[in-house]
């Protein structure tokens, strides 16, 4: 099961504690994941797809829970190759959807008539715990997260500019939270790739084992990245080592040519003998070499001598 399934599981096993964020969070469901249709007489029918089983349940039980109505569920087969069931919770006039499109704040009187809103109604936000239960259903409505295993992208897709810009404004409500949005093939798409704010928004919508799920996967990839960079200066400071040793043995050759190693004074003709016959060895190890034994500092010390000399010859 995907990351994305998983996390809509989880959040469909929440059931709120308030009426006030029961209505948020259904009007989201609607408002991201409905269709309306007419049903003759100007009614209107309800239509609320997804392919997620337990998102369905749950939705029919919030909707039959706070508005006593029935719900009729249709199943039909998604566009994708493979298993793919989509499942449809519908609601038609005899089951009140003009009163539960007015809660949701979709259905308006505008000059005595009714009208269709675009974008969401600011009444279902008035509070924190509400903007949270909204969040959770547009989540839930048409909503998607990568697996952090594979990179860090959370989005909510709708088919509004208005609803796109009304939600990245909610989400903004939220602290150092700071979502985007962008054109899609079928509408806008409001999305996220930070992962600390992807992770801040799995926790604000209630989803605290995939949270902490995402906080594991953060730190595994911290923690190789940060062996990989260790790795990585390792065998840069190896790279230089060598080069620099190399640059030595260069010197010294060409001091033996020019003049002889004999011309230099004992502590210099020691370091340069034991580099020609360690040419791979580190200056700690050269110095340990030396009798009596010298510091690092001082081997390469006596190396620069060795250069200075070499390029005045």
């Amino acid at each position: 099961m995907s990351f994305s399934s998983e996390t809509k599981n989880e959040l469909a096993r929440i059931t709120p504690e308030k009426k006030c964020c029961t209505i948020a969070e259904i009007a989201a469901f609607i408002r991201f994941a409905g269709h309306l249709g007419l049903a003759g007489s100007g009614k209107f029918r309800i239509s609320m797809t997804t392919p997620n089983n337990a998102v369905v349940r749950h939705y029919r039980s919030l909707i039959q829970s706070y508005f006593n109505v029935d719900t009729s569920i249709g199943i039909g087969r998604g566009e994708t190759f493979g298993p793919s069931n989509l499942y449809t919770i519908i609601i038609g006039p005899e089951n009140n959807s003009e009163m539960i499109l007015r809660e949701a704040g979709i259905l308006i009187v505008r000059e005595g008539m009714n009208t269709l809103s675009d974008g969401i109604y600011d009444g279902l936000l008035r509070t924190k715990c509400c903007r949270k239960a909204y969040l959770r259903g547009a989540f839930l409505g048409a909503g998607t997260i990568s697996s952090p295993d594979k990179g860090y992208h959370l989005e909510i897709t709708t088919s509004s500019e208005t609803t796109a810009r009304d939600l990245r404004r909610l989400i903004n409500t939220f602290d150092d939270i700071t979502p985007k949005i962008t054109p899609r093939k079928r509408g806008y798409g409001i999305y996220l790739k930070a992962r600390d704010q992807i992770a801040d928004t799995l926790a604000i919508m209630g989803a605290s084992q995939q949270y902490f799920e995402f906080q594991d996967v953060m730190m595994r990839k911290d923690l190789m990245n940060q062996a990989h960079r260790a790795e990585n200066l390792d065998n840069a400071n190896i790279d230089k080592a060598l080069r620099a040793a190399e640059e030595q043995v260069e010197w010294i050759r060409k001091i033996e040519a020019k003049r002889g190693l004999a011309s230099l004074s004992a502590k210099l003709r020691e370091v340069a003998e034991l580099r020609l016959e360690h040419p791979d060895a580190g200056l700690e190890e050269l110095g340990q070499l030396l009798d009596p034994p010298l510091t690092k500092s001082g081997v390469n010390g006596r190396l620069r001598r060795l250069g200075e000399i070499a390029k005045g010859l």
